[in-house]
């Protein structure tokens, strides 16, 4: 009799046995491929750094070795250095490090391009660099040179070494206060360097806007880490609020948050969430994966988004920017109050395309940007507004809007959106003087 069982059993568990082992090694080579992009990924946008930090340094020392006559040319050097500091600043938020003190860095960067920008769309013939401007520059040389010289260093190793940034993702996430990582040692130092140049000049404009970015000015009470830990069991739907770790970062600054890091137990992927300590606001919600099989279009996106968008509090919330990549849609919404679109107040989601799941948030600038606001009666009607646009653009939808120009100044406009050139754009007119404010080109990106 038991052998009989056996004959017939025997056979099943070796075809499962099989069969488990398959589907572990699918499974297995799956998560490697993975991991090999996002390490091929990083391991790019790290060199891309390098190389574009180099660049800068190049731009500035340019700038400050020669006494030229003309103010074309501190146009046409500050135009470089304000694209060179923004691809740098776009090569640190595609590395794994947000959980390092970088503060100070990105701070940098991010002056360096207004400053830049403000400098090259300015008047130069009524408005000649200053020397203090000039002596701003020739700091931020130095201090460049020095930036360069400390991920130099750091690039040095990664390649003598044959380091991986997918060790720095664990190390990171592992949350131990000590790690003994090259890569996480050299941007520390890297962010300790800069920390020694914060008396720099950026004139008034610069420091306004950093005011306006203060964290410790958001609306609402001081919270706790306990206070946090509920917010975000909340957010996530989380009964009991699970295994999450809180830790506070940049005490005692304008930057000064909360990280919540926890796991998804259906997808095993980390989930990271950033609060401000100040109102205990959402600034970010992160949890990457991968899309194998997009079958929403942008429409099912987008309701996907007003519907998370309403669960979460966010109201009145219109869909202004789009874009596809990666099974995922990234959709930007904006308030919307009283028939005007407030651009200030915006949130942007990536979504996925197989089931509308949102995967990122960046709700920063809406917590910055929302406020009661008493607006303006326009001086000029939307047909006089309209009159300024091109013959050969066909308007397909109009709204007032306010929108933030370059100086971050509050502008009512009325807002065109049609087609020219076979492509879709958006063009802002003041609504009070008719100045073209801005053109944004809205082809999709796929």
């Amino acid at each position: 009799m038991y052998k009989r069982i056996s004959a017939v059993l025997f056979p099943v568990f070796l075809v499962g046995f099989i069969g488990l082992g398959i589907w572990g090694y699918q499974e297995n080579r799956e998560k490697n491929t993975i991991l090999i992009k996002a390490e091929n990924q990083y391991q790019r946008s790290f060199h891309d750094l390098s190389f574009h930090l180099d660049q800068i340094q190049k731009q500035l020392g340019n700038i400050t070795a020669v006494n030229p006559t003309s103010q074309d040319y501190y146009r046409k050097q500050m135009i470089n250095i304000w694209r060179v500091t923004n691809q740098a600043r776009n090569d640190v938020t595609l590395l794994p490090l947000a959980m390092l003190p970088l503060d100070k860095t990105q701070k940098l960067l991010h002056n360096l391009a207004s400053f830049s920008y403000q400098v090259s769309v300015r008047d130069l013939s009524n408005k000649p660099m200053s020397d203090s401007e000039k002596a701003t520059l020739a700091t931020l040389y130095k201090q460049s040179k020095e930036m360069d010289g400390e991920i130099s260093k750091v690039q040095s190793s990664i390649l003598s070494k044959n380091l991986r940034w997918m060790d720095v993702e664990s190390a990171l996430a592992s949350q131990k206060e000590k790690t003994d990582n090259v890569i996480i040692d050299g941007f520390k130092a890297m962010n300790k360097m800069v920390e020694g140049y914060e008396e720099v000049d950026w004139g008034a404009s610069i420091m306004s806007e950093q005011k306006r970015r203060d964290l410790s000015k958001l609306p609402g009470n001081w919270v706790t880490a306990e206070e946090i830990h509920r917010k975000a069991a909340e957010f996530l739907d989380v009964p009991g609020g699970g295994q999450m770790d809180v830790k506070e970062h940049g005490k005692g600054t304008e930057y000064n948050t909360y990280t919540v890091n926890t796991v998804n137990p259906e997808t095993n992927q980390p989930i990271m969430l950033y609060y401000s300590k100040k109102g205990g606001h959402l600034l970010q919600y992160y949890s990457p994966r991968t899309v194998t099989n997009p079958v929403l279009d942008l429409q099912g996106a987008e309701e996907a988004g007003q519907d998370f968008l309403a669960k979460h509090h966010f109201t009145d919330m219109v869909p202004v920017n789009y874009s596809k990549y990666s099974g995922t849609a990234a959709i930007t919404y904006a308030h919307k109050t009283g028939g005007v679109i407030l651009y200030p107040e915006s949130v942007m989601l990536n979504i996925a395309l197989d089931n509308g799941e949102v995967t990122d948030i960046k709700s920063a600038d809406y917590h910055f940007g929302h406020k009661d606001r008493k607006l303006a009666k326009p001086k000029l009607t939307m047909a006089q507004a309209k009159k300024e646009l091109s013959p050969s653009f066909k308007v397909s939808s109009s709204n007032e809007a306010l929108i933030e120009n370059e100086t971050f100044q509050e502008i009512l406009c009325y807002q065109f959106t049609g087609k020219m050139n076979g492509e879709m754009y958006k063009i802002f007119i003041n609504a009070d003087n008719a100045y073209e404010e801005q053109v944004e080109n809205m082809q999709e990106q796929t």
